[in-house]
């Protein structure tokens, strides 16, 4: 009898891992919850992070209403305002990852209206739904992942050891031969597990496409033209076997998707990733006042090319049918979150239809020494903890002081000041041109295995830079 235990990389158990965590948080995960989930990667914009705990929380509550009032209940799509680098983008892809839902993130600036070179709005939804059917399909792969792994190991077991055959006939083998030939695959099987096997090669039998790479170039949807080009062709044409001598471990590689292919049901998954979409969907859209008239300036020019990527984006917030390779979407329950600066607009600036379709508006604050130190510091990522696992790997152990900590910050947030204010991310230069000279000589530095930096050390590195405006605006 086959050994039915199933031995998972690092990786396989890091996707099953996720996908039940997934599927537990966005069951569960209350208000109050989500907040303290972002407040591990985003510090302050409490109001921001409450507004977006209770649109997550109410998509939950919307799939609980049992009667019809359920297709009334619309979401209350929002909108942040604030400076660049203060975790506007930060908040909606944790709140993503939060949500397990399909996401996806866009540029306002990447649109224009119809009839103009350039991608038309409508490509977002069938960017989701695209995101939708990816991770379902991952789901799935996940579940089936222990039947597909033998599946695979079976496959290469037949090529390395071949079954006998049992039966009556005189040229099949006898019972005690195919017991041997059991063991010895079970043996062999042991091995492929092991990675023993994997510098072996063998020849395999993969499935290849017989549609080659299409690429249309063109106006407006042309690149999903394309794809349906492919999609339509991939269909008629069926796939064909092709002999290709390989080692184990990258043959490994390609028959398990083969056989994770073969195991899930793509029509099933199609249906529930449409579902997903059109239910719990999630849109953000970045530099949303990159399309607003400036000041209410009117006449022709990039004004009017900005108000018709707004036209066209407003029946897709309001509701609509989107054509997809996978079937139509309906946006009527989609979650769109909008961001932008506004340094040289304000959101009343957009049209009166489209600010109607995001009622829920947050201000997110800029960011101060008091804040920029909290960032250094506390987050699951903070930027001071990523540097020291950097460095770990050279061997050597980076330790700040608190004043270092405090120099640190109280550089960024006067350079934010007397420059331009870019949030968080000025801490990533300040950072980067103050251990540059450490993260160069690392690799050759064999005797000091032990670094420390302190507020003396930042000053005398960054301060003549910040003193200096002219280099402060090139450097920092």
């Amino acid at each position: 009898m086959e050994n039915t235990e199933i031995i998972l990389t690092d990786e396989q158990k890091k996707k099953v891992k996720n996908f039940v965590i997934n599927d537990i948080l966005k069951k569960q995960l209350t208000p109050h919850q989500i907040v303290a989930e972002l407040d591990k990667f985003i510090i302050g914009q409490d109001a921001a992070k409450k507004a977006v705990a209770i649109a997550l929380r109410n998509r939950w509550r919307r799939q609980n209403v049992k009667d019809a009032l359920k297709d009334e209940i619309m979401p209350n799509n929002i909108i942040m305002i604030g400076p660049t680098g203060v975790g506007k983008t930060e908040i909606a892809r944790r709140l993503a990852k939060l949500a397990g839902a399909p996401f996806i993130k866009v540029e306002a600036t990447k649109f224009t209206e119809v009839g103009y070179v350039g991608r038309d709005v409508e490509s977002m939804i069938r960017d989701l739904a695209d995101r939708s059917v990816a991770m379902v399909r991952e789901e799935q792969a996940s579940e089936k992942e222990k039947q597909a792994i033998m599946n695979t190991e079976n496959r290469l077991l037949d090529i390395l050891i071949p079954p006998v055959k049992r039966g009556p006939s005189f040229d099949t083998a006898t019972d005690e031969e195919v017991e041997d030939n059991n063991r010895t695959r079970e043996k062999f099987r042991e091995m492929l597990r092991s990675g023993k096997l994997d510098e072996r090669t063998v020849e395999v039998d993969i499935q290849v496409d017989q549609v080659p790479s299409l690429q249309v170039l063109g106006p407006i949807g042309m690149d999903e033209i394309g794809m349906n080009i492919q999609d339509i062709f991939g269909s008629i044409l069926p796939k064909k076997n092709k002999k290709r001598k390989m080692k184990i471990s990258d043959a490994k590689v390609i028959l398990l998707k083969e056989e994770a292919d073969k195991l899930i049901d793509m029509d099933a998954v199609i249906r529930e990733a449409l579902g997903r979409a059109e239910n719990s969907g999630i849109v953000f859209v970045d530099e949303i006042d990159k399309i607003a008239s400036r000041g209410g300036a009117s006449g022709g020019g990039p004004e009017v090319s900005r108000e018709g990527v707004q036209r066209d984006l407003l029946p897709i917030v309001e509701g609509t049918s989107v054509n997809t390779k996978y079937g139509p979407v309906r946006t009527d329950h989609v979650l769109f979150i909008a961001s932008g600066a506004f340094h040289v607009s304000k959101p009343s600036d957009l049209i009166p239809e489209l600010q109607g379709r995001f009622p829920i508006r947050v201000e997110l604050t800029s960011l101060t020494k008091e804040d920029f130190i909290k960032i250094l510091t506390i987050p699951e990522n903070a930027l001071i903890k990523q540097y020291q696992a950097l460095i770990r790997s050279d061997g050597i152990e980076l330790t700040f002081e608190v004043d270092a900590i405090e120099e640190i910050a109280s550089l960024a947030a006067e350079v934010n000041d007397e420059v331009i204010n870019i949030g968080a991310r000025r801490l990533h230069t300040i950072m980067s041109t103050l251990l540059e000279d450490i993260l160069f000589n690392a690799p050759d530095n064999l005797e000091n295995k032990q670094i420390n930096i302190n507020g003396e050390m930042v000053s005398n590195q960054l301060k003549e830079i910040v003193k200096n405006s002219d280099l402060s605006r090139f450097i920092l």
